[in-house]
């Protein structure tokens, strides 16, 4: 099983950057697709975005595409998400997670179809 931690989460105004880490334990690691999912107060946890096993393939939810970008280092077992030109919207508590599938085809959007998670870290946009 993987275990996930999630990490780069914090304060920031309108328009800024951050990038969120997701480092993974197990063996598998690098063979299962991984997301990010986020939660904002009052609101489901919804897809943000998704990597291929093999980095080759990316997915990303309309409201942050061209500002958002999902990359992973398999030789170091993490996975990164690059938030640029952050918005208040964007505020919630962000999750990484990994699918079962190993060496899948199809990138996972549904919450569903990923099995581990990590435990989450807040972001915070000011405006």
């Amino acid at each position: 099983q993987v275990q996930l931690v999630e990490s780069g989460g914090g304060l920031v105004q309108a328009g800024g950057s951050l990038r969120l880490s997701c480092a993974g334990s197990g063996r598998t690691f690098s063979n299962n697709g991984m997301g990010w999912f986020r939660q904002a107060p009052g609101k489901e946890r919804e897809f943000v975005a998704a990597i291929s096993w093999s980095g080759g393939s990316t997915d990303y939810a309309d409201s942050v595409k061209g500002r958002f970008t999902i990359s992973r280092d398999n030789a170091k077992n993490t996975v990164y998400l690059q938030m640029n030109g952050l918005k208040p919207e964007d505020t919630a508590v962000y999750y990484c997670a990994s699918e079962s599938e190993i060496w899948g085809t199809r990138l996972k959007t549904r919450e569903a179809e990923y099995v581990n998670w990590g435990q989450g870290t807040q972001v915070t946009v000011s405006s």
